[in-house]
Parts: structure tokens; sequence; C-alpha cells
């Protein structure tokens, strides 16, 4: 049996520099944009977890 994934449809509205950068970053990862998005979040609100924490 396929497991589902938890994923969301959405859309970004970045400037042309961002939009250059994360196609950038998708390819040296060798994945999608929404891979690189997803990343950068995760490792923000762990640095901002960490940060509160003391």
């Amino acid at each position: 049996m396929k497991q589902k994934k938890n994923m969301r449809r959405i859309s970004l509205l970045v400037t042309a520099q961002t939009a250059w950068h994360l196609r950038q970053l998708a390819e040296i990862g060798n994945v999608d944009q929404g891979r690189v998005v997803d990343k950068l979040v995760r490792d923000r609100m762990v640095m901002l977890h960490e940060e509160k924490r003391g």
C-alpha cells in the first residue's frame, strides 16, 4: 500500500533574484524548487527553536 504524504500546494511570489537562487539550489541538490523551500523553512524553524530554548 502506498503511503500518503502530508503535502499542500501553495504559490509563492518571489523576486527574480530569489527565483534564480532557488533554481540554483535545486540544481545543486538535484531536487525540485519546492523541496528547496521546504528544507530552508525547516532549517530556519530549527534555528529559531534553538534560539528560543536558550
